[in-house]
């Protein structure tokens, strides 16, 4: 596994856990508002960390953690990542995966082994606009429409959500994702934080889409589309509004 970052002990990453980290270098995508622009961009500059500091430190921590967190980057890309899995399970952790859903033969076959107990997919866009946001290079929004109908099937527990920026999410485009997603078990709705780490610094085909930067949402605007949402997806929320979640 590449693995370029860890968090010991985290109780943001995984809902109703404690929980430890890890991410994994490389990403398929260019989102522009990426705070992990390193490990998309350049994972072999950014120091590698051992599979054996990790397993070291789960089995510490046994008893205090009950569960790890798989980011990135994209972590399916990893050829290894079912053997890293399965090794985190003997160790009797949960296991939850972070994904952009772009390879569903891979989400499946975890899901389908039982190696997985909760997904959260990224939602870019629209599927008309996907691509606008991720940059992906041959983009297939068939592999995204796999992905989702796959979770909504409820295999296990899992979460879409979408990073919201002003200058690209419509109420149109809200209303649209919802129809799309109707019916799922839980929607979050991510305003865009500005980092000077973020891709789009990175990337000089960011800065010309956007000359005058990304922008988030205010709060008002946010709950407005909540209230939009609720109909289609009930368990919808706010996240990472005053580094809380809420719920309107």
């Amino acid at each position: 596994m590449q693995i370029h970052g860890f968090i010991k002990t985290t109780l943001l990453d995984y809902p109703h856990h404690v929980a430890a980290t890890v991410f994994t270098g490389g990403c398929n995508f260019r989102c522009p508002f990426c705070h992990n622009s390193d490990l998309v961009l350049h994972p072999d500059s950014a120091p590698a960390i051992s599979e054996e500091e990790i397993f070291a430190h789960l089995k510490k921590r046994q008893n205090i953690l009950d569960g790890v967190c798989i980011s990135g980057g994209e972590p399916t890309l990893n050829a290894d990542l079912e053997d890293f899995i399965r090794r985190i399970r003997e160790l009797d952790y949960k296991i939850k995966l972070d994904t952009n859903g772009y390879f569903p033969d891979i989400l499946t076959r975890l899901c389908d082994r039982g190696l997985i107990d909760y997904v959260a997919m990224d939602i870019k866009h629209t599927p008309e606009k996907y691509n606008l946001i991720c940059g992906a290079h041959n983009f297939d929004i068939s592999r995204i429409y796999a992905s989702v109908d796959y979770l909504k099937s409820r295999p296990v527990s899992y979460e879409f959500r979408t990073t919201l920026i002003k200058e690209w999410h419509t109420t149109e485009d809200i209303q649209c994702l919802g129809e799309w997603l109707r019916g799922a078990d839980a929607y979050y709705l991510q305003p865009y934080r500005e980092s000077e780490n973020i891709l789009m610094k990175k990337i000089p085909l960011h800065q010309e889409l956007v000359s005058n930067g990304l922008h988030a949402h205010d709060r008002e605007t946010l709950v407005s589309y909540v209230e939009l949402l609720k109909p289609m997806i009930f368990n919808t929320a706010i996240r990472g509004v005053d580094e809380s979640e809420s719920d309107v």
